[in-house]
């Protein structure tokens, strides 16, 4: 299934929005994560490789574009991130195809303009273990932005962190990404 105006741009421009590096130290935290991460939709691997880094555990990137998961292998490979899978998979219909509890921390960027974000916010916690982590990461709604889907469809935090507590996420608290990505806001909770 489609996710609603998730056309990419080229990955010069793409990259030119945040510094993926600072953005997932914000949203991981200090500490190493302890175990495996999903990632819902890695595009180019701007994230995936950051958390690659900052994990002991497996990167399991799922995205539903087959170039997208052609670019992750191959930056993988010549980075010699050998944690990272790549699969293509549609998780919006198929689900993310790991086991139920199985993951320390989960990743939804940019998606959550899409049609039923209740949906993959639960798949997200079917695949955490407890206490696991979840992190969001979406295009701002108050303040124009070169980039992202058309605002009457972007979710605003206050939503977000209602989704994400209807989906049985606790501790939701926002993460201050200013510095690495201008245009975005983040959020995390644990399950």
């Amino acid at each position: 299934m489609k996710i609603r105006e998730s056309g990419m741009p080229d990955e010069v421009h793409w990259a030119s929005f945040f510094d993926g590096e600072a953005a997932v130290g914000k949203l991981f935290g200090a500490a190493e994560v302890q175990g495996d991460v999903i990632e819902f939709g890695c595009g180019y691997g701007s994230f995936t490789m950051p958390a690659a880094r900052r994990t002991s555990g497996l990167v399991t990137a799922l995205d539903m574009e087959p170039e997208m998961i052609a670019v992750v292998r191959g930056k993988a490979a010549e980075l010699g991130l050998t944690n990272i899978r790549a699969e293509l998979r549609d998780f919006m219909a198929d689900g993310a195809g790991v086991a139920a509890g199985s993951q320390a921390h989960a990743m939804i960027f940019n998606l959550l303009h899409l049609a039923q974000p209740q949906d993959l916010l639960r798949e997200a916690r079917r695949t955490l273990r407890e206490g696991g982590v979840l992190s969001v990461m979406h295009w701002r709604s108050d303040i124009p932005t070169p980039r992202g889907p058309p605002l009457e469809i972007r979710p605003t935090p206050q939503q977000c962190r209602r989704w994400m507590a209807d989906a049985g996420f606790r501790n939701v608290e926002a993460v201050d990404l200013q510095e690495a990505c201008p245009f975005h806001f983040g959020l995390t909770g644990r399950r």
